[in-house]
């Protein structure tokens, strides 16, 4: 589950492509401007910023939820009880 969640927040960030466009979203989801350009500009690979204190603290778990991305292996559970 949290490996999935990792992997769904390196999906956004590589969705946004360009340095610019990473630090707008960062600072509409909350992110102070100074520590948005840092990151937005890092030059870290994708599976290490995604497993970041920033994109954690701007793309939570309830966000992720209410984009659709569903908790996959709850839903596992919940089917597998069902049988």
């Amino acid at each position: 589950s949290e490996w999935l969640r990792r992997r769904l927040r390196m999906y956004i960030w590589k969705q946004w492509k360009k340095p610019k466009t990473k630090v707008q979203n960062l600072h509409k989801l909350g992110i102070p401007e100074w520590q948005a350009y840092q990151w937005g500009n890092s030059r870290l690979g994708y599976w290490r910023i995604a497993g970041s204190p920033v994109l954690s603290r701007s793309i939570t778990n309830e966000k992720l939820a209410l984009a659709e991305y569903y908790d996959f292996p709850a839903q596992y559970e919940q089917l597998r009880k069902l049988h």
